[in-house]
């Protein structure tokens, strides 16, 4: 099979298209014919050694597709089930995936859609049910706003009555976070956003910041808080976040700091059934709106991580195997 490998970490080109022998699954595993795969930035921090895995390794953390075979002992799933999952390599056409960890797709979505929505949309659930639950009139700040985590998001916030603000950089960004639902939308290169966020609400700051970016932003991000606010920073697409005293939080006014992940957040089948099954149920009855901005060749692995970190994309990037 094609598969798509790092050797040595390092700048776009460190992702090779190489041929490989097929997987076999083994016992508890599943075989799964890949059709669609989510590019996401932390296959930019896997390929630059930023978050280091054992090399050759296999990038990408989520695709949809349809299962080939089943090793032993497998209960969850049947060859020909159409299936997605999150959190084991992906930029291959085929993967050996623990069957406990694949989610149905339903007939009516397409396999892109699910494809995008794995990682993102499992992330943007999490984010808006449960690190911070957002309750109706509470007012939130999501940065990158128009990124595929950002739409997501935004929609979901909406649908439980928050008032969104959302950082852009772009014009084109800025229709696309007002069409997801932005209430406050803040072009960053040309605004300050703190200062956005303390004129907009009249000097009470807010409940929540929802931080993917960072370094760059997280001091602010900070200082757009109320009393007893919560930062949730969940990326780093402009670096990691030095150390901070945190003696801040209460000069800040009691404020919380947390740095989840996703896989903190799927712990059991039944958690991670119960999110995709949201996920996807809401796309299946157009009550959830996926942007895909592009879809590149397997090949184009390269070309799809420069466009991400070059901040050319507004939706969800695809590759297709």
């Amino acid at each position: 099979m094609k598969a798509i490998q790092v050797h040595t970490p390092g700048a776009p080109d460190a992702l090779e298209l190489v041929e490989i022998p097929t997987p076999r699954p083994a016992s508890g595993e599943a075989l799964v014919r890949i059709e669609s795969i989510g590019v996401n930035f932390i296959d930019v921090y896997h390929r630059t050694g930023l978050y280091p895995l054992g090399t050759p390794f296999t990038p990408g953390r989520e695709a949809a597709g349809v299962v080939e075979a089943i090793g032993p002992d497998v209960t969850e799933v049947q060859p020909g089930d159409r299936v997605a999952y999150v959190l084991s390599p992906s930029y291959a056409q085929f993967s050996v995936v623990p069957a406990a960890k694949l989610v149905p797709v339903p007939a009516d979505v397409s396999f892109d859609k699910a494809a995008a929505l794995m990682l993102q949309g499992l992330t943007a659930h999490y984010l808006s049910h449960s690190t911070f639950a957002i309750q109706k009139d509470q007012q939130i700040l999501i940065h990158a706003a128009a990124g595929g985590v950002g739409l997501l998001l935004v929609q979901m916030a909406k649908q439980r009555g928050g008032r969104v603000f959302g950082t852009v950089s772009t014009e084109a960004k800025a229709d696309a976070a007002k069409r997801a639902g932005v209430d406050v939308v803040i072009r960053y290169t040309e605004e300050d956003f703190e200062e956005a966020v303390r004129r907009e609400t009249q000097g009470d700051g807010l409940h929540a910041v929802y931080d993917s970016v960072g370094h760059t932003t997280f001091d602010k991000s900070l200082k757009c808080l109320r009393p007893r606010g919560v930062l949730v920073l969940f990326g780093q697409s402009s670096g990691p976040v030095p150390p901070f005293d945190l003696g801040r939080l209460a000069g800040g006014g009691s404020l919380f700091v947390t740095r989840p992940t996703l896989g903190h957040y799927i712990l059991g089948r039944e958690e991670l059934l119960e999110r995709s099954g949201d996920i996807l149920g809401w796309v299946e009855r157009g009550e959830l709106a996926v942007t895909i901005d592009r879809e590149l060749p397997l090949a184009e692995a390269a070309e799809a991580h420069r466009l991400l970190e070059g901040r050319k994309t507004s939706g969800k990037l695809l590759l297709r195997p």
